[in-house]
């Protein structure tokens, strides 16, 4: 029961964590069709700002003024970069985000060094939100889950309820009928941009407090967070909240089984065959945890290719 318990908290907070750094993707791609490979360097680039401006001006200032600089950062990247190699298609959009974050990687480590800075989440929220079988479980991981939910329903609220995420979704769908309409599309898809790159800065800024802050956070994520996306369906915001839980769960649990094809094959007696033979039937759930979201993808593609929730073209 304390497994269950404590690894259905832990999976739903990290599963909310990933949809705070890949709905920013996820809403760039489903509104202008960009695939931004610098997307998680913009979730490291977020915690390093919120410590840098922590350390002097306090922990919730971190947390507003890192969104806003990521933010300006994704607008000036799609103002004067992406322009430049969007009418060659994605493959070349790939190649100048990917050799801008390695550009920022490098630049991390110019001012803050090869090694985790020490981003600590403030003394008021370091405390136990409940305790269970005899074990506290963190308030901060609450936090984390509580931001994302936040922010899920604020984006949800914008573009189905607002006349911004009307302009947003016509300049998607229609972009020359909403530009003859008196719409600015070039500065809509900039604030776009912007925002997707923002709430990565914020998903960086929440999380760098409690999980490590160092210059390979945005590559230890990146890829999870284009295999949520995926999942989820490509511009489906609701598919990749759906994909990043289901993600975040199966890891949470299958970190902590050690089930393997022996335990199975114990039910029909045949258990100490399968031991015998070792190799693959002997592979512990637990030892391959890390591919868990690889196989869900695999799984997912071959049985609806545009993913949980995303539109068939």
């Amino acid at each position: 029961m304390e497994f269950a318990l404590i690894s259905a908290l832990n999976g739903v907070t990290y599963g909310l964590l990933l949809f705070m750094v890949s709905a920013g993707l996820t809403l760039i791609f489903g509104m202008m069709g960009v695939l931004n490979f610098a997307h998680a360097s913009f979730y490291m680039l977020g915690a390093y700002i919120a410590y840098a401006v922590s350390s002097h001006l306090g922990f919730w200032t971190g947390l507003l003024v890192a969104p806003l600089i990521v933010g300006i950062v994704g607008m000036l990247v799609e103002r004067y970069l992406l322009p430049r190699v969007h009418a060659h298609g994605h493959a070349h959009e790939l190649l100048l985000t990917f050799g801008l974050a390695m550009i920022i990687e490098e630049v991390i480590k110019l001012f803050f060094g090869d090694f985790p800075v020490n981003y600590q989440m403030p003394d008021n929220l370091r405390f136990a939100a409940f305790s269970a079988f005899g074990s506290d479980y963190p308030f901060y991981r609450l936090f984390i889950g509580a931001t994302a939910i936040v922010m899920f329903a604020v984006l949800w609220y914008l573009l189905a309820r607002t006349r911004i995420g009307i302009v947003v979704r016509a300049a998607e769908r229609l972009p020359a009928m909403a530009e003859a309409l008196g719409h600015n599309i070039p500065i809509v898809f900039m604030g776009v941009f912007g925002v997707g790159a923002a709430l990565a800065g914020l998903a960086g800024a929440v999380a760098g407090a409690f999980y490590p802050t160092n210059p390979n956070m945005g590559l230890e994520l990146g890829v999870i967070v284009f295999v949520v996306v995926v999942v989820g369906g490509l511009g489906s915001l609701k598919g990749s909240l759906l994909a990043s839980l289901l993600i975040g769960l199966f890891s949470s649990f299958a970190v902590g089984l050690d089930w393997s094809l022996a335990n199975l094959f114990s039910l029909i007696g045949l258990g100490d065959w399968a031991r015998s033979i070792g190799g693959l039937l002997t592979l512990e759930l637990s030892s391959i945890s890390a591919t868990i979201p690889f196989a869900l993808m695999l799984i997912v593609l071959l049985v609806r290719p545009a993913g949980l929730m995303g539109e068939r073209n």
